[in-house]
C-alpha cells in the first residue's frame, strides 16, 4: 500500500487483527515502499479509540483532556521512533529510512495503545509494545535481535533519562 492509496477501515481492521494474531508475520510482509501516511493514519485511529476509552475516566475539563491524551498517544510513537532511530544510526548505522523505521513504531504503538487506557494494563501493554517494535525490527528491517536488543535497551534508557531529568522542571511550574 504506496502512500497514495487510501486508507481504509478494512485496512485498519486487518492490520489490527494480523498484529494481534500474527505479528511475525504482518511486519516480515510490510511492504518497503508503504511510506508514513498509511502507519500513521493507524496511529491516529487507535489514538482516537484510546481517547474516547479514556475520556471515561476524565472527571474534568474533557476537551483539553482530549487533546493532551490524544496528542501525547501519537506523539510518543514520534518521540521513541526519533530516539531509536537516532539510536539505531549511531550504532549500527543507516539501514533504513526514518519513515520505514517510524512504520513498525506506529503499528506497534497503535495496536498497544488500545489497551493502556486501563491503568493496570500499562504493566502489560508497554513491555508488549517494545516486544512488536523488537519484532518489527527483526523481521521488518532485517536487524540482529542482538541489534534490536540493543536498539531498545538504549531507547528505553535515554527515554527515561530524560523523564527523569524533565520530570521535576514539569512539576515545579
Amino acid at each position: 500500500m504506496g502512500d497514495t492509496q487510501r486508507f481504509t477501515l478494512r485496512f485498519y481492521l486487518s492490520g489490527l487483527s494480523r498484529i494481534l494474531s500474527e505479528p511475525r508475520r504482518f511486519f516480515s510482509e510490510l511492504p518497503p515502499d508503504m511510506g508514513m501516511v498509511p502507519p500513521l493514519i493507524f496511529l491516529m485511529l487507535s489514538g482516537l479509540v484510546f481517547t474516547g476509552a479514556s475520556l471515561m475516566t476524565a472527571v474534568q475539563n474533557p476537551l483539553m483532556s482530549a487533546v493532551i491524551l490524544f496528542v501525547n498517544a501519537v506523539g510518543m510513537a514520534f518521540v521513541t521512533s526519533g530516539v531509536g532511530y537516532g539510536v539505531m544510526v549511531l550504532t549500527v548505522g543507516r539501514r533504513v529510512s526514518y519513515t520505514r523505521f517510524f512504520t513498525i513504531y506506529a503499528f506497534s504503538s497503535g495496536v498497544t495503545i488500545l489497551a493502556s487506557w486501563l491503568p493496570v494494563f500499562l504493566w502489560i501493554s508497554e513491555p508488549w509494545k517494545w516486544w512488536l517494535i523488537g519484532t518489527g525490527m527483526t523481521r521488518s528491517l532485517d536487524l540482529k535481535r542482538s541489534q534490536a536488543l540493543g536498539i531498545i535497551g538504549l531507547s528505553v534508557g535515554i527515554l527515561m533519562l530524560f523523564l527523569w531529568i524533565i520530570l521535576p522542571l514539569l512539576t515545579s511550574l
